[in-house]
């Protein structure tokens, strides 16, 4: 009894470090908590979008319902490498079919692991299953283990020098920091300046990046889902013309749609002395708000795309899309206030 006890007031201390030490993601780098979010969801989605901050910041869901009565969710994370989507969008299908799922293409430019704290981002709000084993086996280098990502406790041990208020806060839950995979960013940088692509041997997209993408192609026919590539209407980082000839070369061996929405930029009505957050990368509420619209007309519109139900006459997803909507519009009206009210003081300093 004695070894008993011990043994489990010892689990019961190491698994209290553990969720007091890993990152809450409640104040800053909200994007660690988007993938764990999917979970709290109604699992009865028409669309799902997935890929990296250019669907996460992109593509809004509730204007998605709330122009075309379409239902949607977004597995994104920041900078999500393929063979991560493709072990989402696997583990995704196992909880739902949805009518389309929509890959944006940017993550071809990867064809290894790049950074490994964007990859916490991604694998650690997995839950566990045979897709987040595999995935975190893709996406290790050759100095981790897979030991830390089953205990965390092991990545995170140092960081008792950083913990504060919202570690104790948020101990248990985590906060919601997105509606359905949508980050809302309203505050607005310009791009004034976009640097040139860093040279590079070849611009071929890797083995290992066709490799996945086909396996998302195989995957989604094998469960009757159609399969949409598109390119978000960001002007940075640049996207090649070789790259894109790549992308069109391959939806048309696999008989896709591939829509670049660059090419769709006046269209869209989009201007990035406005619609940007961060000087061009990544689109911002009012940038996301035109290009979701202007998609969800072409989904109404083109014959290519599949037909989409219109669920606002459905009573029980109404209610539960109300929800969601009227949630989404008071965290836009919550930072408009918010950018407005540090826009006087920071205009009273500069006065003063």
């Amino acid at each position: 009894m004695k070894i008993f006890t011990a043994v489990a007031a010892f689990v019961l201390v190491f698994f209290a470090l553990q969720q007091l030490l890993i990152p809450k993601y409640a104040s800053e780098v909200f994007e660690g908590n988007l993938i764990r979010e999917y979970y709290d969801s109604r699992r009865e989605h028409d669309v799902i979008f997935i890929g990296d901050c250019e669907v996460y910041a992109g593509f809004s869901p509730v204007v998605l319902w709330e122009e075309q009565g379409i239902t949607s969710f977004i597995r994104g994370s920041a900078q999500q490498l393929i063979w991560q989507s493709y072990y989402l969008l696997e583990e995704t299908l196992r909880h739902e079919t949805p009518s389309m799922v929509v890959f944006n293409v940017l993550a071809m430019q990867y064809n290894e692991p790049q950074y490994e704290p964007y990859n916490r981002l991604t694998l650690d709000g997995m839950r566990w299953s045979v897709s987040k084993l595999r995935a975190v086996r893709a996406s290790s280098f050759e100095d981790e283990s897979l030991f830390s990502y089953v205990f965390p406790f092991f990545r995170f041990k140092d960081r008792w020098r950083e913990l504060g208020t919202e570690d104790f806060r948020y101990f248990w839950s985590r906060p919601q920091v997105s509606i359905n995979g949508f980050m809302i960013r309203t505050d607005v940088q310009p791009a004034v300046w976009i640097p040139d692509p860093l040279p590079r041997a070849s611009w071929a997209f890797g083995d290992k990046a066709f490799e996945y993408l086909q396996k998302m192609v195989e995957l989604t026919r094998a469960h009757g889902v159609e399969f949409v590539l598109v390119k978000a209407p960001t002007i940075f980082p640049v996207w090649m013309p070789q790259w894109n000839e790549q992308i069109v070369s391959f939806a048309e061996e696999n008989g896709l749609v591939f829509i670049n929405f660059l090419e769709y930029t006046n269209d869209i009505g989009l201007d990035f002395e406005f619609d940007t957050f961060d000087g061009g990368g990544t689109l911002n509420l009012f940038g996301a708000e035109k290009l979701t619209r202007f998609f969800g007309e072409m989904l109404r519109e083109r014959d290519d795309l599949p037909t989409l139900p219109d669920r606002r006459g459905e009573p029980a997803v109404a209610a539960y899309w109300a929800e969601l909507s009227a949630l989404y519009h008071r965290n836009v009206a919550r930072q408009q206030a918010e950018s407005a009210e540090f826009g006087r003081i920071l205009s009273f300093l500069i006065e003063y």
